[in-house]
């Protein structure tokens, strides 16, 4: 298939997103409590002044940034993965075969939408349970 959304040109965009949403958290961190607005003393009344995978008590913050990044990312491949299949649909000119190419890219984008989904939800469940979150 030639065009933006060529086999090729996606593994670049995916890869390019990937690349981007796993430097961010880098930059997040970086933020510096030490200035005079008043944020280094509300971080400290709530536990958040240190926080790191390596303190204690930051094992599950760690554990929780992690998540939040890969379903974040799962998002963004979800998106792709629709837009996707909506552009194959669109410009299928009628050919049976590349219909039905890209209901299944939709159809297993959803289902893998709602496969983490309620993994997202049993987990939050256990954890709510757990007294963890």
């Amino acid at each position: 298939m030639n065009g933006f959304f060529s086999e090729n040109n996606l593994y670049k965009i995916i890869m390019t997103v990937l690349s981007f949403v796993l430097l961010l958290p880098d930059k997040a961190k970086s933020y510096d409590f030490q200035g005079n607005s008043g944020l280094k003393k509300t971080a400290q009344g709530t536990g958040h002044a240190d926080i790191s995978i390596f303190t204690p008590g930051g094992l599950a913050s760690g554990i929780g940034m992690v998540i939040n990044i890969v379903l974040s990312l799962l998002g963004v491949v979800f998106l792709i993965l629709m837009v996707y299949g909506g552009y194959l649909w669109m410009s299928s000119s009628g050919n049976e075969e590349q219909v039905n190419k890209a209901k299944k890219i939709i159809t297993s984008a959803i289902v893998g939408l709602v496969i983490t989904a309620a993994a997202y939800a049993i987990t939050a469940a256990v954890g709510s349970y757990l007294n963890l979150a």
